[in-house]
């Protein structure tokens, strides 16, 4: 229970990766986070691209950032999809602002190259957006899980035990270092 009570965002649309979706979220659960799912409709069901569903808690313009110690981007196609909404990348820049950890995988570094937070952070994908990241300024590399300052990166579903992990214990190392 290293984040009792800590509350989490996750971001979501249509066509999520299903396992980059629940694994991490049931995981922060399991570590006692409150996880928030966050999508263009609160009190919505969403499908990933396998077809399992999952219910938003609020829509994104009923969120803040302050209210989160951490952001969660899981990959799949929904990360084109959030991109474009002007409240998913202020919440993003928020929590950037913040030094609040984010963690993104898969295909999901696309939110954080359209929020403009990615220049000069080392970062990891999967290989399909490695010329967007490092278009946008980021260092590329092929491994697991990458964490540089606040960014916590991962590729794909066979490094979600990996990249969890590392999210957990960021947000962990996060909370224990804020001013209370």
């Amino acid at each position: 229970m290293e984040l009792k009570g800590m509350k989490v965002l996750a971001f979501v649309d249509e066509e999520f990766e299903d396992l980059e979706m629940w694994y991490p979220v049931l995981r922060l659960r399991e570590a006692g986070a409150v996880v928030d799912i966050v999508g263009p409709k609160g009190k919505t069901v969403y499908h990933g691209k396998y077809g399992v569903p999952i219910t938003t808690d609020y829509a994104f313009d009923e969120v803040k950032s302050s209210d989160y110690i951490g952001l969660y981007v899981p990959g799949g196609w929904a990360p084109d999809k959030l991109r474009r909404y002007p409240d998913v990348l202020r919440l993003t820049q928020e929590f950037h602002a913040a030094v609040k950890p984010i963690a993104q995988i898969c295909h999901a570094g696309w939110v954080l190259i359209s929020a403009k937070i990615v220049n000069g952070y080392t970062m990891t994908s999967t290989p399909g957006i490695r010329d967007d990241l490092e278009n946008a300024g980021a260092t590329w590399v092929d491994e697991e899980v990458v964490v540089d300052r606040n960014i916590i990166s991962g590729r794909r579903p066979p490094d979600l035990p990996a990249f969890s992990k590392r999210f957990v214990d960021e947000l962990v190392h996060y909370n224990k270092h804020q001013v209370k």
